[in-house]
């Protein structure tokens, strides 16, 4: 990175976490419980340009590449995983995939309202029988002149209730699995969309907006098609990548968290008369929570600029970053709950949140099961 882009990117990021520290920390707690976030965080996030981070000016982006906008991640990510997984969802799975694959009147149309935020997006892409198996999609889209006409269900659809956009994947046919889906961009609200509550508590990201989507012949004009018919697993990837680049620099923003509260802990609680941040089991755990924590930031800053120069390795990369990121963040929040004991094991303590939070970070964007055999079939090659 040039002097020039390091320079912004420290200016980014200290925009970014005092944002984080001033408007999301002292109130997510009380979001997390009232399983709710404030619309005027979100205008908040347009306003300070994170929402058009990473897109071009000639849309009403920032410009910012993917290594600055990592920052915005990590420094929210510490704060709020709710707020963090709006701004990947909106950002990364929607804005930039419709950047990377619209047409030219597609993005100009689309991307201007979801850059300032008065447009809101979503990904609607798992269903009750289709997560990390895209192929086995059964929302079906049939053409019906200049129309295409959606049935099915989605579920676990982040922004799904308050969206005004949503890129939707259908059984178009022919062929069977990956090769017979294809990608609509769905305006909001029209006639047959139905965004139902879950029937369920989340364990994490409760703050979140997740809701089922039921569609009953829902007509999207074929001009509102995202690529090619059939094309619609590529269009999955593409977003894909955005997204667990996101979640990657969240799980960091989470460990991070994890070592600030452990250190502060370490330093201020006395047992057995003395700090038990001296005691060298204690140390230990330090130790290995920022080494790991400083190697999952190294690889995500490492796949950031990967991406910036279309890497065409970067399915595996950011596999690699996804799954290595959230599982460090999974050590760090198991170590900062049992070092905090009773203070932490309350949600009157951040790191109960954050050991929560991080758990979905290692399913969703592809569990990390997933991840790995991403990982070693781009190595080791297909039969």
């Amino acid at each position: 990175m040039t002097d020039a882009g390091e320079a912004l990117a420290r200016e980014v990021r200290a925009c970014a976490q005092e944002f984080a520290a001033q408007e999301i920390a002292p109130h997510a707690g009380e979001w997390d419980r009232k399983q709710h976030m404030p619309r005027e965080i979100i205008g908040r996030l347009g306003e300070l340009g994170f929402l058009a981070g990473p897109l071009p000016t000639s849309v009403g982006g920032r410009g910012w590449n993917n290594e600055v906008f990592v920052g915005v991640y990590e420094e929210i990510g510490q704060a709020c995983s709710s707020v963090r997984g709006f701004l990947a969802v909106h950002t990364g799975l929607v804005s930039q995939c419709l950047h990377d694959l619209a047409t030219e009147k597609q993005k100009s149309r689309w991307l201007p309202p979801l850059a300032t935020g008065e447009w809101i997006g979503c990904y609607a892409l798992t269903e009750p029988e289709a997560g990390s198996d895209i192929g086995n999609i059964a929302t079906s889209a049939v053409r019906a002149g200049d129309d295409w006409v959606l049935n099915g269900s989605k579920i676990w659809i982040t922004n799904g209730g308050i969206a005004d956009l949503a890129i939707v994947f259908a059984r178009t046919g022919p062929g069977e699995g990956r090769k017979g889906l294809s990608a609509f961009v769905v305006e909001l609200p029209t006639d047959g969309w139905h965004a139902r509550p879950l029937g369920a508590t989340p364990l994490g990201h409760r703050a979140s907006n997740h809701v089922r989507l039921d569609f009953e012949d829902v007509r999207v004009p074929d001009n509102q098609r995202l690529g090619e018919v059939g094309g619609g697993f590529g269009v999955a990837l593409a977003g894909l990548n955005h997204g667990r680049l996101g979640v990657a620099a969240g799980a960091v923003g989470i460990a991070r968290a994890c070592l600030a509260a452990a250190l502060t802990h370490a330093r201020e609680r006395r047992q057995f008369g003395q700090r038990i941040g001296d005691f060298q089991m204690v140390q230990a755990d330090i130790a290995d929570m920022s080494v790991e924590t400083e190697a999952a930031a190294a690889l995500v800053a490492r796949v950031a600029r990967a991406a910036d120069r279309d890497d065409p390795q970067i399915g595996r990369l950011t596999s690699s970053a996804k799954l290595f990121a959230t599982e460090v963040a999974q050590r760090c929040a198991d170590k900062a709950v049992l070092l905090l004991g009773n203070r932490g094991y309350g949600d009157d303590h951040p790191v109960e949140r954050y050991y929560r939070d991080v758990q979905g970070l290692r399913i969703y964007e592809g569990t990390n099961h997933i991840h790995r055999l991403v990982v070693a079939r781009a190595l080791i090659g297909r039969p």
